[in-house]
């Protein structure tokens, strides 16, 4: 291969107490299905209070003191040009940068390259994601400030793959006023949903365009998109990722009577509100050992009761809406698992695929257990393919680079 015609991609996926980088070196006239090797990655992991960030740059780790989140990009970025793990000769040696943005409105309705409108328009949304929108907008000052005008820039929407939904899928049944004030279902996960159900497709060696999936992110986010003909239709997540299923930490869906009878007969405040559903419920809320389905499970073989219920729960949950998605879609023909409890957890996948045996869904035991993704662990006679997917998401945001650069 032409060295010349490669194309330097910086990727910078950041969430609210994480940053990762990663550059990939792409021909982009023939971009790879699956994701290349990168040529370079870093993480970096710190505390809500951001008075220390954890940064790992390949094997090598370091304790950056920071004042605020904002403080980790730089030393990630020119870490990519100096020190031991240096890769590159400087700044000018990369030719875009992807940005992870995870809100993007009504406004933002597809990747675009970031202008100052587009600058303007994140931030407006980061009313519906204040954390995370305005740590992307840090990451987006900080590339300009370390790299220039000279190299383009990229937002790469969570919300932008679920922009397909049509209004019945993605107003509330509240007052229209609603509506016009943009207090609708949005959906995330929006750039995994996407890249595992094309992955999926290229797997099966059959035509996107011609299957109805469900999508299942389970991570410490969960969420499900159901995609027919290479399009989200409905998606579990939506105003907020509050919604839709049970998480790590998060409750999910749950009876908003129970908010108002917090607030006014047991004097929770609002921000107690926020903390008690977004950070104590879920697994961690229901087990009372930890967010981690990985230390659920292993409570669950000492015998611990309260962690066998978070798990029965979680998956009574999951079953629920995967069969509302597949009544959204009419019917299944793919399931895909991905995200670290959908990669992972084979006792999961394992109940999850008893419940829909009425679909005429049958798991390989053996391939289950087995599974190293990207693998199809469906049984031979199995009415709807079910497949184990490793989420790609800065490889999408890599390939949406390209697509709006050359």
């Amino acid at each position: 291969m032409d060295v010349a015609r490669l194309m330097r991609i910086l990727v910078l996926n950041g969430g609210s107490s994480t940053l990762k980088a990663q550059l990939f070196d792409v021909d982009p006239a023939a971009l790879p299905a699956d994701a290349p090797a990168p040529a370079w990655e870093a993480r970096a992991d710190w505390s809500r209070e951001a008075t220390q960030a954890e940064i790992k740059i390949g094997n090598i780790q370091s304790k950056q003191t920071i004042r605020e989140a904002a403080d980790v990009f730089g030393p990630v970025l020119e870490a990519l040009w100096s020190g031991d793990a240096a890769t590159i000769a400087g700044p000018e040696a990369v030719d875009v940068i992807g940005h992870r943005v995870v809100h993007g409105g009504k406004e933002l309705r597809e990747s675009a390259r970031i202008s100052p409108t587009v600058r303007e328009a994140i931030a407006r949304m980061a009313e519906f994601a204040p954390v995370h929108n305005a740590l992307e907008l840090d990451g987006i000052r900080a590339a300009e400030r370390i790299f220039g005008d000279r190299v383009p820039q990229v937002a790469v929407f969570d919300t932008a793959f679920h922009a397909t939904l049509e209004p019945e899928a993605y107003v509330y049944a509240g007052p229209y006023e609603w509506v016009e004030r943009g207090i609708r279902r949005y959906g995330f996960h929006g750039i995994s949903h996407q890249y595992v159900s094309g992955r999926a497709a290229e797997i099966l060696h059959r035509d996107l365009a011609s299957l109805r999936m469900v999508t299942c992110h389970l991570g410490n986010g969960c969420s499900l998109a159901a995609v027919k003909g290479g399009h989200s239709i409905d998606t579990t997540m939506g105003f907020t990722p509050l919604d839709g299923l049970m998480m790590g930490s998060r409750s999910g869906s749950i009876d908003p009577g129970i908010l108002v009878f917090l607030l006014n007969h047991r004097d929770y405040t609002p921000d107690q509100v926020d903390d008690l559903l977004n950070r104590k419920s879920g697994l961690k809320g229901l087990s009372g050992v930890s967010s981690d389905m990985r230390d659920v499970e292993q409570a669950i073989d000492l015998g611990n009761t309260r962690a066998r219920l978070a798990f029965d729960v979680f998956v009574h949950r999951l079953v629920q809406w995967i069969g509302a998605m597949t009544a959204v879609l009419g019917g299944l023909d793919v399931l895909v698992f991905t995200a670290g409890i959908g990669e992972n957890s084979a006792r999961v996948r394992a109940a999850v695929a008893r419940r829909l045996a009425f679909l005429g869904l049958k798991i390989d035991a053996t391939a289950n257990a087995a599974c190293r993704p990207d693998a199809d662990i469906a049984a031979a006679d199995s009415a709807v393919r079910v497949l184990v997917v490793r989420t790609q998401e800065d490889w999408q945001i890599a390939k949406e680079c390209v697509r709006l650069s050359v």
